[in-house]
C-alpha cells in the first residue's frame, strides 16, 4: 500500500465515524485499492488532511480484522479536519511506522496498562490482543484517567471491561461533579490498587508526558524494573522515517526508534527541560 516515493500517502475511505466525546472520534479507514496493511500494536500513521497537513496517530485498533482504527481529538488545524470527516470522505495515509508494544515480551508475566486522556487509544491496540490471548499473561490490570468523566474514550467498552473477572480496570479522573461515583485524582495514584506482582510485571504507559513520567517514577517506587516499563512518546512529525529531524531527543528520533521505548533508555531525555 506504501507508495514509491515514501511522502506520498496512499488513499483511504472512511468506513465509519464513531464519536467517542465531544471532540473526539474514531475512525474506520479503509484503502481505496486493496486490503488494509498489517501493522504492530502501538505503531502509527501520518493521516493526511488534504490542503491542510498531516499529523502522526497511533492506531487504535487490532491488525487484521477489518478497516484500520484511528481515535482522533480535535486541538488543532489538521486534526479538526480529520475529526470534522465523515462516511464515505477519502483522506491520504501512509505508514506503518515506528516501535510496538513488545507484547511477546511481555508473554508469562503481569501485564500493567497505563493511560492517560487520549493515550488510552494507543493502550487500547495492545489490550485487545492481550485479551485474545488471555492466557499468554498472567494478571491484567487497565488504569485509565481523564480530566473529566466526559473526556474518557470509548466509554460503552470501559464498562465491558469491567465486567470481565479477568480484568482489573482502575478509572480515576482529575475532577468531577458530585454525580461521579468513581475515583478522583492523578492516574498513578492508582497503582497501588493495581493487583500485580512487581518483581514479574511489565508495562505499558501512555498519555500526557508528565503524567508518564510520574506513572513511570511509582512504578519505579512499587518495584518494577526501568526496563520492563515501555512509555509511548508523542512528537511533532513531518517525515516519520528520521529525515526531517522535527522529533529528535538527543540521539533519539521519535518516529524511527519510538515511538514505544523502554524507560531505562530515555529516563535521562524525559528528565530534562524544553526550551
Amino acid at each position: 500500500m506504501r507508495a514509491a516515493d515514501p511522502f506520498v500517502p496512499s488513499l483511504f475511505r472512511v468506513e465509519r465515524v464513531s464519536r467517542e466525546t465531544a471532540d473526539t472520534v474514531t475512525l474506520a479507514l479503509s484503502p481505496t485499492q486493496g486490503t488494509p496493511p498489517a501493522f504492530l500494536p502501538g505503531q502509527f500513521f501520518m493521516l493526511y488532511a488534504f490542503g491542510i497537513g498531516e499529523i502522526p496517530v497511533s492506531v487504535s485498533g487490532l491488525s487484521g480484522e477489518g478497516p484500520l482504527l484511528h481515535t482522533i481529538r480535535a486541538v488543532g488545524p489538521v486534526s479538526q479536519a480529520l475529526c470534522q470527516l465523515e462516511a464515505g470522505d477519502v483522506l491520504g495515509a501512509r505508514g506503518p511506522y515506528g516501535s510496538h508494544w513488545p507484547l511477546a515480551q511481555a508473554a508469562g508475566s503481569d501485564l500493567l496498562l497505563i493511560a492517560g486522556g487520549l493515550g488510552l487509544a494507543p493502550i487500547r491496540s495492545a489490550l485487545l490482543p492481550a485479551l485474545a490471548e488471555r492466557e499468554r499473561y498472567g494478571r491484567i490490570a487497565l488504569l485509565c484517567g481523564a480530566r473529566s468523566p466526559e473526556g474518557l474514550p470509548f466509554g460503552p467498552e470501559i464498562g465491558r471491561w469491567r465486567s470481565r473477572p479477568d480484568l482489573q480496570v482502575e478509572v480515576t479522573v482529575d475532577h468531577a461533579s458530585p454525580a461521579w461515583r468513581g475515583s478522583v485524582g492523578v492516574v498513578p495514584s492508582r497503582i497501588p490498587y493495581a493487583r500485580f506482582a512487581p518483581e514479574r510485571a511489565t508495562a505499558f504507559v501512555c498519555g500526557p508526558e508528565v503524567m508518564m513520567r510520574f506513572t513511570a517514577l511509582a512504578l519505579l517506587g512499587a518495584g518494577v524494573a526501568a526496563e520492563r516499563i515501555f512509555l509511548s512518546l508523542e512528537r511533532n512529525m513531518k517525515c516519520a522515517f528520521a529525515v526531517c529531524g522535527r522529533c529528535q531527543m538527543g540521539p533519539t528520533f521519535v518516529c524511527r526508534d519510538g515511538p514505544v521505548f523502554p524507560y531505562s533508555r530515555i529516563a535521562r531525555l524525559l528528565s530534562l527541560r524544553e526550551i
